[in-house]
């Protein structure tokens, strides 16, 4: 159970650190400021008020600053992907003392050399004779 616990909040927090997903985490404010649009026009819908702030691009009207901090109006995610490489230099702790190996050599072979002569090997492309 703390394993399952453990993954889930990892992915999440990798999720809304590298994603836009953190955007969702404005919807408070999303909520406020159709409240907002609510009082000044009882006839508001919410589908009217997406379209207002969503389709119809950034118009810099009077509330200009409080639209751009709705969800998914700025990209403010900026993620890269840092590597940082450590190579580890030679310590000269101590040495080590090459001594020869000796061995002996043996060579042997597992097929046997039979030797073809190159007519029999250059009769198969050759073509068929009539007796």
């Amino acid at each position: 159970m703390l394993k399952k616990f453990i993954a889930i909040s990892l992915l999440t927090v990798y999720l809304f650190s590298t994603t836009e997903l953190h955007q969702l985490l404005k919807l408070p404010f999303l909520v406020e400021h159709f409240v907002e649009h609510k009082e000044q026009n009882k006839r508001m819908t919410l589908w009217q008020f997406l379209c207002l702030h969503y389709a119809e691009g950034n118009v810099k009207d009077a509330d200009y600053e409080k639209d751009m901090k709705l969800p998914f109006k700025s990209h403010d995610c900026c993620s890269s992907i840092n590597i940082v490489a450590f190579i580890a230099q030679p310590i000269a702790a101590f040495t080590i003392q090459e001594r020869p190996i000796y061995r002996t050599q043996k060579s042997f072979s597992i097929h046997k050399e039979v030797f073809l002569h190159s007519s029999f090997l250059s009769n198969i492309w050759q073509p068929p004779r009539t007796c």
